[in-house]
């Protein structure tokens, strides 16, 4: 990760800072509930590491020593908003409302103080606590309170260093998740990881197994979404923890490629990631002619998620399709890599409870990434066809601009000595000359009325409806972006061509 060092981690918050995050009625609703339940009140986790590094918290972190759940409940009937019950084995809720979320919990696993419960947290720099009940109590002076960060673990000597470090040898088997949020953590904060959290994490990678898919794959999702995604997951594949989430990318460690490629395939995988991650940060450098259409791509939501994930998982399929062609020189070959690849994704989007939308969006940027290449290797060898360049559009559909970014993440990440040289030009020129064709032949014909109907068939020709009538009406539609078929005459001429075609093609 990135080495990043902070001059000077306070050791108290100010009753300024903290009443900043608070709002005024959930300042009033905590007093009174302190109040009634007794007992101490802390802010803790990472709402107090994101106030020691001057970030505002993006929710609020309550610790009591028992009652959370008892203290959610009381909190949503006096100020509503919902409840939603945290963990099953940790006495933990949360209460959304208000444009604010609230987490509440108690002390676990037998901890008596407010120390020995930080100690059982996973991290260090979110084993930190500030206690607030007497700033609650304080509404006049309270504003220049002096609140000492509780720190049992070091967690501010971490974050001065910006290092990642396990709160207790213990803390893994507690919960097996926590083996990720190292990595997320780390990717979030742009922190290194201590050495011996890393051994530790190499020799308890198998506990993550008994975590739940979901709960993995929202991990994973978060690592993925931050800056520094490909360092994190090559620290998780040096670790081994990586295959054991995803053993398939394993297989390409060592596997040896074209001469056009530098790296064995899974490095490949993760430079391509590398790629991906700047070209998604600045796309109109890749594609200065087409900065529109792709940051109108890129504005969907979890639009750059699937991206990253595409790219590391483009080549899932190599290990598989790996051959030698004897008849070209003894040459490496990965055929169909990429409609294998697809496949094998989505075994493990199924593994990791992914949704249908995510899987198959992914899958579709995988198994056609190399369809830009093929494209132009025609284009140099010739010219690309109006035909051709429709076929790729309406096969891409609305991942066209997801496609050639993937393509150019890979290109980026092949330099070998036989790569072919200006191939990222070749690539921007190629969506470019799409784009064209997208919006000058197939926007048109897709966005108008068609030119001929299903029932047209059945009325005029007098066919019965079937597959047929897709087959017609789409090679009618594909006419008219080619500009061979302009009106409803020539649409019915091609439809009676079509039809008796079959008919003949049937009784041969």
């Amino acid at each position: 990760m990135e080495d990043v060092v902070l001059p000077f981690v306070a050791d108290a918050l100010s009753g300024r800072q903290v009443r900043a995050i608070l709002p005024r009625w959930l300042q009033v609703q905590l007093e009174g509930l302190q109040r009634e339940m007794g007992g101490e009140v802390y802010l803790a986790g990472g709402a107090v590491r994101d106030l020691l590094l001057g970030v505002a918290p993006a929710d609020i972190d309550i610790t009591v020593p028992v009652g959370a759940r008892t203290w959610a409940e009381k909190l949503v009937a006096l100020s509503g908003g919902a409840y939603v019950v945290l963990g099953r084995e940790e006495e933990a809720a949360r209460v959304v409302g208000r444009e604010i979320t609230i987490d509440f919990s108690a002390f676990r696993q037998g901890a008596e103080t407010i120390g020995d419960e930080l100690i059982r947290r996973d991290l260090t720099v979110n084993a930190l606590a500030v206690r607030i009940d007497p700033l609650l109590a304080d509404r006049d002076t309270g504003d220049a309170r002096s609140l000492p960060v509780i720190d049992p673990t070091g967690g501010r000597a971490d974050l001065a260093q910006g290092r990642i470090r396990v709160a207790s040898p213990e803390s893994f088997a507690s919960d097996p998740l926590r083996l990720l949020r190292v990595y997320r953590f780390a990717a979030c904060l742009g922190f290194t990881i201590d050495a011996e959290t890393s051994v530790l994490v190499q020799r308890q990678r198998q506990l993550l197994a008994a975590s739940a898919p979901e709960r993995i794959a929202h991990e994973l999702d978060l690592i993925m979404a931050s800056i520094h995604g490909h360092a994190a997951f090559a620290a998780m594949a040096a670790t081994g923890l990586l295959w054991e989430i995803i053993p398939e990318l394993a297989k390409g460690v060592g596997m040896v490629q074209p001469q056009s490629h530098h790296l064995d395939v899974w490095q490949h995988n993760l430079e391509t990631l590398r790629q991906m991650e700047q070209i998604v940060a600045a796309p109109a450098r890749y594609f200065p002619e087409c900065g529109e259409a792709v940051n109108e791509y890129l504005a969907g939501e979890r639009q750059r998620l699937r991206l990253k994930w595409a790219a590391l998982l483009h080549d899932l399929g190599k290990p598989a399709t790996w051959a030698i062609n004897d008849d070209k020189g003894g040459r490496i070959t990965f055929y169909n890599h990429d409609l294998v690849g697809a496949s094998m994704f989505r075994a493990v989007a199924r593994r990791l409870r992914w949704s249908n939308e995510d899987t198959e969006r992914v899958a579709h940027l995988i198994s056609h990434h190399m369809r830009p290449f093929h494209l132009a290797n025609i284009v140099r060898s010739g010219t690309l066809t109006l035909r051709a360049g429709i076929r790729l559009i309406r096969k891409a559909g609305v991942e066209l601009p997801g496609i050639f970014l993937l393509s150019m993440a890979d290109a980026l990440a092949g330099q070998g000595t036989e790569r072919i040289e200006g191939m990222e030009a070749e690539l921007a020129d190629l969506y470019q000359h799409l784009e064209k064709i997208r919006r000058e032949h197939v926007e048109p014909v897709c966005s108008g009325p068609p030119l001929l109907t299903g029932r047209d068939l059945i009325e005029v020709l007098h066919l019965h409806p079937g597959p047929l009538f897709k087959k017609i009406l789409l090679a009618i539609e594909v006419a008219r972006m080619e500009g061979t078929v302009t009106d409803y005459a020539g649409a019915l001429r091609q439809a009676i061509f079509l039809a008796e075609k079959a008919g003949n093609d049937r009784q041969g």
